[in-house]
């Protein structure tokens, strides 16, 4: 049989193979050049969490996400709404409800869902006027760099696919979460920490769990890196007892070597993805400790965010979130729960409510001060939003609680280019659904890329066959948001 041309049965993996320059060159290349960007690594394949352009110039550099797990009420924090008080213990009209999914449908079905008044106290606050409750009372005092949105809606009514949808931009499992894909799209300033990470307070962790800041399709160089309180923050980063720092360097370079020995081979982009993994790990075995150490803040810093030293807590995330931010790491992200008041045990509207706004409110008014104190508030942008709000009906229940609802609620925004003093949209007289300026889920992720220079329909990956995006086919920048 007369052998085949040698061209016709070489294959991608011979051509990266024999290529005096291919991927996995060019990725050694980079690491050992200590994983710093420059000209020659700006391709994700050689240094895929190196800072990139976006599509045009950003207004934010890095992002916060303040996300309050549960739902937080927003008619007994921001929606003032003196009707509902006058309407107090009424059915809701039909034409409300009509059609409507909720939550909880057997709480709603017997009867007519009553309308419920809230017993906070509201105030108008600032030169701007903002309504807030006496729930939150540090917050109040900084409405004028905050940016309100009265009007958010969403799609997924339980808690799990609404988390994901609000992170992902999907209510399915397995798509890329938020900070992936900012970090996908312009890397990281940060040399020594990841580029996107996670911090978690309170009882427990988000329904949904991982997933939420997974990287789904796209390559794992791009998923959150949950750090845990305490003084591990990560498992495993320490050095086993007995191995020297130049016995760890020797088996690392080995190990790299053999890594990138199997990259020139296949050419696989997720093996230089492992190179990098290592490389910032051996990195984070001093990075990591140095960020958590908050010995060198000050005795003000300290109790401006409300931080007991040693104690774990949605405070002590706000500050180590600062110190992120100014160590160029991209996508910080706060999970705090627990926000889910139906009116059982625990989930209560009057105290447990009360609990979680005192975790929230002296940290959150505190870290728009330190970064507005630091310069810092210009280029990050602070995100603060549950997955959904509650419902102007009351839930039968042992106590005071209201459902999920999608229609209608409250965020907030600062800093990163958004318009401070500003409040956005508004609903009905019973905080029911929007009555303009409706702002959907996809519609503030769209605005939050925008702020950090990327086009929301020309950020996409290919995956099985399709152009993924965060805001699927939808979504469109709220202009009105930006200063």
């Amino acid at each position: 049989m007369k052998d085949l041309d040698p061209q016709l049965s070489s294959t991608r993996r011979h051509l990266f193979a024999r290529c005096g320059l291919g991927v996995g060159s060019m990725a050694l290349a980079s690491l050992l050049n200590d994983g710093r960007a420059n000209a020659f690594d700006r391709d994700r394949s050689v240094s895929p969490m190196a800072p990139r352009p976006g599509h045009f110039t950003p207004r934010a550099n890095n992002i916060i996400f303040l996300f309050m797990a549960g739902g937080p009420s927003q008619l007994e924090l921001f929606d003032y709404k003196p009707e509902l008080r006058r309407r107090h213990d009424q059915p809701i009209p039909e034409s409300f409800v009509s059609g409507k999914r909720f939550a909880f449908m057997d709480t709603f079905a017997k009867e007519r869902p009553k309308l419920m008044a809230t017993d906070r106290k509201f105030a108008q606050h600032g030169q701007s006027g903002a309504w807030v409750s006496e729930c939150l009372p540090e917050l109040a005092k900084s409405v004028d760099d905050l940016t309100f949105i009265k009007s958010m809606a969403t799609e997924p009514i339980n808690h799990a696919p609404a988390k994901l949808f609000m992170n992902t931009g999907s209510a399915q499992f397995g798509r890329p979460s938020m900070g992936s894909w900012v970090t996908y799209g312009i890397g990281s300033e940060a040399q020594d920490l990841p580029g996107f990470v996670v911090l978690q307070s309170g009882p427990r962790g988000p329904r949904g769990g991982a997933p939420l800041w997974g990287n789904g399709f796209l390559p794992s160089t791009y998923q959150g890196v949950p750090l845990r309180n305490g003084p591990e923050p990560i498992l495993d980063l320490a050095a086993p007892s007995g191995i020297t720092a130049s016995r760890q360097r020797l088996t690392l370079d080995a190990i790299r070597d053999l890594n990138a020995e199997r990259l020139r081979t296949v050419g696989d982009p997720e093996i230089a993805a492992r190179i990098a993994s290592y490389e910032m790990a051996y990195r984070m075995q001093s990075s990591a400790p140095e960020l958590i150490d908050l010995a060198g803040e000050s005795k003000s810093t300290l109790e401006l965010y409300g931080v007991e030293p040693g104690q774990p807590s949605f405070a002590a995330n706000c500050l180590l979130a600062r110190r992120m931010v100014e160590r160029g790491v991209r996508f910080v992200q706060l999970y705090h729960a627990d926000w889910d008041h139906h009116g059982s045990p625990g989930q209560d509207l009057r105290g447990d409510l009360d609990r979680v706004c005192r975790d929230i409110d002296r940290p959150c008014a505190a870290l728009i001060r330190d970064l507005k104190a630091r310069g810092l508030l210009d280029s990050t942008l602070v995100v603060w939003s549950g997955e959904f709000g509650r419902t102007p009906m009351g839930e039968v229940r042992e106590q005071v609680g209201r459902n999920h609802h999608v229609d209608a609620y409250t965020a907030w925004l600062a800093g990163g280019g958004t318009r401070p003093g500003m409040t956005l949209g508004a609903t009905d007289e019973f905080g029911f659904a929007p009555v303009e300026n409706r702002v959907h889920v996809h519609d503030l992720q769209a605005t939050i890329l925008h702020l950090l220079g990327l086009d929301h329909e020309r950020l996409t990956y290919r995956f099985q066959g399709r152009e993924f995006r965060l805001t699927d086919v939808e979504g469109r920048v709220v202009s009105e948001l930006l200063a």
